[in-house]
């Protein structure tokens, strides 16, 4: 990984972008072949990174990361965001619910495509000085999206696959919580490690798993590309 802090800070937001954006793009492109023209309409099928920031996601929750790594460690070991989200109206579809499930699929879906072509492009251009760091954080932040989008939580497209799929009693009670989803997850991920931290107690599930899963997809990833991981 790149020391120098001022070039690891744009080699990150440079890998973050176009997977953020490809995420959402894959979404609208899902809806649409199923019969959804509301992204379209929109003006959300768009590579134009401006037409998908969200305030929060893709400004505020990176710039925080960003320096708070800068200020601790003095380097970006972990980034994390989200676009805006594409617009889908669910009664386009033939199977509403089975047409909300393949949409939301088809952004962690995008994420590990990019990922494993990532890994093929450090399998011939790893070495190469910059070039090699930029592929490696575009793999690994597609990683991360992928996975962390595929918590089981509306929002996130875990939870509307898991709506998607599950007995229509058990779907409509998980739907219920779609506003308190992010709340709830950011709660997880900052606030209470930070309160239980000041009593001396460890409580990171959230970046455990990740910390888990992100390095042995990575390196399965890289290892179907031919390249020896030492993660």
């Amino acid at each position: 990984m790149i020391q120098n802090p001022i070039l690891s800070v744009a080699i990150s937001v440079l890998a973050a972008i176009p997977a953020i954006v490809l995420h959402e793009l894959a979404h609208g492109y899902a809806a649409l072949a199923l019969g959804d023209r509301t992204a379209r309409h929109a003006g959300r099928l768009s590579f134009n990174p401006l037409r998908h920031v969200d305030r929060f996601g893709t400004v505020i929750l990176p710039l925080f990361l960003i320096a708070s790594q800068l200020l601790t460690i003095g380097r970006i070991d972990f980034m994390f965001g989200w676009a805006k989200p594409v617009p889908v109206d669910p009664t386009g579809f033939r199977d509403p619910r089975r047409g909300m499930a393949i949409v939301a699929a088809a952004g962690p879906l995008s994420n590990f495509i990019l990922a494993l072509a990532a890994a093929f492009a450090i399998a011939a251009f790893g070495t190469v000085p910059v070039l090699g760091d930029f592929l490696l954080y575009f793999l690994l932040f597609n990683i991360v999206l992928g996975l962390f989008n595929l918590l089981p939580l509306p929002p996130f497209d875990g939870g509307r696959i898991a709506v998607g799929l599950l007995p229509l009693s058990v779907a409509r009670m998980l739907a219920r919580v779609e506003r308190l989803g992010i709340l709830l997850i950011l709660s997880v991920i900052f606030v209470l490690p930070a309160l239980l931290g000041q009593f001396g107690i460890r409580f990171n599930p959230v970046s455990d798993a990740l910390g888990l899963w992100v390095p042995r997809v990575a390196a399965w990833f890289l290892h179907l590309a031919g390249v020896n991981a030492g993660f």
